[in-house]
């Protein structure tokens, strides 16, 4: 295994040397605001880098993690001793080409929906106000509100585990409800095309403001959270488990069941990711104990010996 200091040396000459950044605290690159920091950080900005930048840390040994704008991700007190690749603002690029949108993984799908509500392009709104990446959406299905991803996808590209970058269709994409091939198999999204129809960008626009006021109303947008914790139960809604088990506003340190809306946990300020991680066990325990249901989380877990 190469030395941290050689594969920084090796990231720089592949992706510059202002993007390669060492002892990286993830709490200022996660929206949970939690976690330790990263050996070394990377942020390509474009394809041709990033595909070497994952490369150099495939070769080298080190461990990785590919991440987007870390709205999903918790990251260990005690950091992560190997490279994180942030595939975000610097490869955020969305191209509208008559019913369709070419958008690279760094998109955040709020751009994506403004994009396409200004285009009159119809069928995107769900995702306006989930706080992630395209590449991310992709690789877990991202959805609400009754749209998912694999409503509107139609290729994307990919860089898979053996190292080559092909261009994959619905059928080997494999998107299921909060899953998708991707993710099992390992592959790294770094592109694709989202294809829509047309509508009127006035109504576009109110039914994005009308989900707006849904989220705000219903969801502790204010607290630093990582959205959804779980992923909902077949037959079941994970917040009204979790509520009914008399766990809304129950905290451990300063992770909280938010009283807003009990399917979330919040950092309340000050909180560290072994209390989420704690709160997060002590809920699926609890839910399990009085409903027989099994939560699964949303969440990603980073640096953590098992979770």
């Amino acid at each position: 295994m190469l030395h941290h200091a050689e594969v920084r040396r090796r990231f720089e000459e592949a992706a510059g040397k202002n993007a390669v950044f060492e002892n990286e605290e993830m709490s200022a690159r996660t929206s949970f605001r939690i976690g330790g920091a990263a050996a070394l950080f990377v942020t390509p900005d474009s394809e041709e880098s990033a595909v070497e930048v994952i490369r150099i840390a495939r070769e080298s040994g080190i461990p990785y993690y590919v991440m987007g704008n870390g709205s999903n991700l918790l990251v260990a007190d005690s950091g992560f001793d190997g490279a994180v690749i942030q595939l975000a603002k610097k490869m955020s690029g969305i191209r509208v080409e008559g019913q369709e949108i070419r958008v690279q993984c760094g998109a955040l799908l709020s751009r994506i929906a403004a994009e396409a509500r200004n285009a009159g392009l119809d069928g995107f709104s769900f995702a306006s106000g989930i706080p992630g990446t395209f590449g991310g959406a992709c690789m877990m299905n991202a959805g609400a509100y009754g749209g998912e991803m694999k409503d509107v996808l139609s290729d994307v590209r990919i860089l898979d585990p053996d190292g080559n970058v092909r261009t994959v269709f619905p059928e080997e994409m494999g998107l299921g409800y909060r899953t998708s091939a991707f993710e099992k198999r390992g592959d790294i999204v770094l592109s694709g095309t989202i294809r829509l129809k047309e509508g009127d960008p006035e109504k576009i626009g109110k039914r994005m403001e009308e989900l707006a006021q849904l989220r705000k109303e219903k969801q502790p947008l204010t607290q630093p959270s990582a959205g959804s914790t779980f992923k909902r139960p077949k037959g079941y809604f994970a917040g009204k488990l979790i509520s009914d088990a008399g766990l809304k506003g129950y905290s451990i340190g300063g992770a909280q069941v938010s009283e807003k809306h009990a399917g979330f946990v919040i950092n309340t300020g000050g909180a560290t990711a072994e209390d989420v991680r704690n709160l997060i066990a002590f809920i699926r325990q609890t839910v399990f104990e009085k409903f027989g249901v099994e939560l699964e989380t949303e969440v990603k877990f980073l640096g953590f010996e098992e979770m």
